[in-house]
């Protein structure tokens, strides 16, 4: 995959302001990092969106300010109005390329599970995401895993079972439930059966209470 540019400027329009600069095509951007001075800036939108497209949360960004040297960012948070989905403001977390950082990374599942095949059985997916900890030029897009060892009902995968590159480290707990086949259970209400003899012994009481109330009556 190519490197993925992104053009910038720095910010003056601050506040409530910036509503104008959206309505001109251009989103609103902050810049921040470990040890680095954080940037209020602005982008074209038509331009920001298309990286964002391509970028998504994973892979490295060239980001050039001010015709000043690219520096290497990550999406870091993207806000967008609930209703039109227009973009609203956007942060980059810039990067030490020599220093670990820690990200969530999807998860994929690949593969077909032979368990799938007995009738019944269904694939609860537990876990879509995994943290990690790797440089930055090591960050997978996705990591993926391999339905292919679910052979029977009950067998499941663990992050413990999720084999990643060299350099990458899982933080997630490895006892974590990723992926599980089970049968679902459909409950059923059992109406009680109540005995013959307790029956018969009810009705025999039932009928001796009307005959009582009819001989008071009587009297």
């Amino acid at each position: 995959m190519g490197q993925i540019e992104l053009t910038c400027k720095t910010r003056e329009v601050l506040g409530k302001k910036v509503a104008a600069l959206r309505r001109q095509g251009i989103t609103p951007v902050h810049l921040f990092g470990h040890g680095v001075d954080s940037q209020t800036l602005e982008c074209d939108s038509v331009q920001l969106r298309r990286v964002l497209a391509q970028s998504g949360s994973t892979r490295l960004i060239d980001l050039k300010i001010d015709k000043t040297k690219p520096k290497k960012v990550l999406v870091r948070e993207v806000q967008r109005n609930p209703i039109r989905g227009d973009l609203l403001h956007v942060d980059f977390y810039q990067v030490r390329m020599e220093e670990k950082i820690r990200l969530e990374i999807p998860i994929v599942l690949v593969g077909e599970a032979p368990a799938l095949k007995q009738k019944g059985n269904v694939l609860a997916h537990e876990l879509t995401s995994l943290n990690i900890e790797c440089l930055p030029d090591a960050i997978p897009n996705k990591i993926e895993v391999d339905l292919s060892i679910l052979v029977k009902e009950g067998d499941a995968i663990h992050v413990s079972d999720i084999k990643v590159a060299s350099g990458i480290t899982i933080v997630d707990h490895p006892e974590q439930l990723v992926a599980r086949v089970s049968v679902p259970r459909v409950k059923e209400e059992v109406k009680a059966e109540v005995p013959a003899e307790e029956a018969a012994a009810t009705a025999e009481a039932a009928e001796g209470a009307k005959a009582a109330e009819s001989a008071e009556k009587a009297e």
